[in-house]
């Protein structure tokens, strides 16, 4: 992690290529404030994460959300954002764009109010 560069590389990614991968300001102001002498950013295991994400829908009014709908989400939001297609798969590490398209889900209300700019 290097947060003067406001960036963090992800070692051991799902695609099995590390990536370097750029961090927001609010995720360096939270990193700064984390024990650094720590091994890991996030000390927990697996396991750990699975069963809290597990316990999750007893504690919100949510159904039907799979951990990797917040991969969808994220990847939209960037579009949405702005970003090119370039950044965005930098980011994800989508190495073909047509999955990458797949992830992509435009907020028609967005898209209406661009064309209503074009007239």
């Amino acid at each position: 992690m290097d947060l003067k560069r406001r960036s963090a590389t992800i070692l051991e990614s799902k695609n099995g290529y590390s990536r370097t991968i750029p961090l927001t300001p609010t995720a360096v102001a939270l990193l700064r404030g984390l024990n650094r002498e720590a091994e890991t950013v996030f000390p927990l295991t697996a396991n750990a994460l699975r069963m809290a994400w597990e316990r999750m829908p007893a504690r919100t009014d949510i159904e039907d959300l799979h951990f990797h709908d917040l991969r969808h989400e994220a990847i939209s939001r960037f579009f949405e954002m702005g970003l090119t297609v370039p950044e965005v798969a930098s980011i994800s590490g989508h190495k073909d764009m047509k999955m990458l398209m797949r992830y992509a889900h435009a907020d028609t209300t967005r898209l209406a109010k661009k064309l209503e700019a074009a007239e």
